[in-house]
């Protein structure tokens, strides 16, 4: 069946996940530590980060969360409300250094050339998500950006995917939720659309593929699967 719309995940999919928040996650933890090593083991073990391999643990919930979620689990760390740890984490993501998973404004005019439409849903909040865009030059490319807190929920449930298919009036069947994470896939099913799963984020081809239609090296390899 042919494909009308695109709707891709953020981090992990359209950016290189260990490229683009390891360093920073390593960072954040020794500044909320200031130094105290008891301190950044719990604040890294909140939030799935091994502090020798400096790399994410494939349960993380910072890989498919929200601010939200992770926020209620740090929050007794850091003696501070939930809704102060969100609003630091929102502040703190603006400035991550982005890794483009492949050369993105190529990519994505490539894909409008073809007549798709294109959308994000992701996790993170929309305000960092929409800087995140604009830092590369590709947020004109997308006709729906779609954060955590824009009102359709989060994934796994299918609400931004959803809203995609409304804003655009494509049917859901005719859409493509391209992501890293099980949980990008379950709310792509659950909508009814076609799912493709990416490796540029930290779950494998293993994990990833019974819940896809197809697993790609990256989102590079679009072009070639959608003429198949």
């Amino acid at each position: 069946m042919r494909v009308d719309g695109i709707l891709f995940d953020k981090d992990g999919t359209l950016f290189d996940f260990d490229a683009t928040w390891t360093a920073w996650a390593g960072a954040l933890i020794d500044r909320l530590s200031g130094g105290d090593m008891t301190r950044a083991d719990r604040i890294a073990s909140v939030m799935g980060f091994d502090l020798v391999s400096r790399r994410f643990h494939p349960t993380s919930p910072a890989i498919a969360g929200t601010p939200d979620e992770l926020a209620a689990r740090l929050a007794p760390i850091l003696d501070a409300s939930e809704q102060q740890v969100v609003a630091m984490l929102n502040a703190e993501a603006m400035s991550v250094p982005l890794a483009e998973a492949v050369p993105l404004a190529p990519l994505l005019d490539g894909l409008i050339g073809r007549g798709l439409v294109l959308g994000v849903a992701t996790n993170d909040a929309e305000a960092p998500a929409r800087a995140h865009l604009d830092t590369v030059g590709v947020t004109d490319r997308f006709a729906f950006i779609s954060g955590c807190d824009s009102g359709h929920g989060a994934k796994p449930a299918p609400g931004q995917c959803l809203a995609f298919a409304r804003a655009t009036g494509l049917q859901p069947a005719r859409v493509a939720m391209v992501g890293d994470s099980r949980h990008d896939l379950i709310a792509g099913r659950a909508a009814g659309m076609r799912t493709v799963a990416v490796l540029t984020g930290p779950a494998s081809a293993d994990t990833l593929g019974p819940l896809a239609d197809v697993v790609l090296p990256d989102i590079g390899h679009l072009p070639d699967w959608l003429v198949l």
